[in-house]
């Protein structure tokens, strides 16, 4: 069995929910779904692009932790919760996946909290190399 490396990003959810923010096993790594708190403070912005930013960001941080870049992400799946939101989402993305373009999907959707307005996971493959 390949070893299995458990991230955190401090969340208080993670311990309440009982889930990681990422797991590494082998080659792969998963990023759980992941909102717009910036868990240094615990505060969510209003604007759902800065929301993005900061869920991005976070990912970064896991995937980071985990050996692996944006680079080596191949599937990403964006929950947003309103299809007004469809635009400036897609160029935030734009900015962190525009050369990466990974499989894709994007889900119209509720939230588990109100304030949230997107949730976004991840998969990396990591390099033979990095493995």
């Amino acid at each position: 069995m390949t070893d299995r490396q458990l991230i955190s990003s401090g969340s208080p959810f993670e311990k309440t929910a009982g889930y990681s923010r990422a797991v590494k096993q082998g080659a792969l790594v998963h990023v759980s779904g992941t909102t717009g708190y910036d868990y240094a403070t615990m505060t969510m912005p209003e604007d759902v692009a800065e929301q993005t930013v900061n869920t991005l960001e976070t990912i970064k941080a896991a995937l980071a932790e985990a050996g692996a870049r944006f680079d080596q992400v191949v599937r990403a799946r964006y929950y947003v919760t309103d299809r007004a939101y469809v635009e400036p989402v897609f160029a935030v993305l734009g900015q962190y996946f525009g050369e990466v373009r990974p499989a894709a999907t994007m889900i119209l959707c509720d939230l588990i909290k109100p304030e949230m307005k997107i949730e976004i996971e991840v998969t990396a493959q990591l390099d033979e190399i990095d493995n």
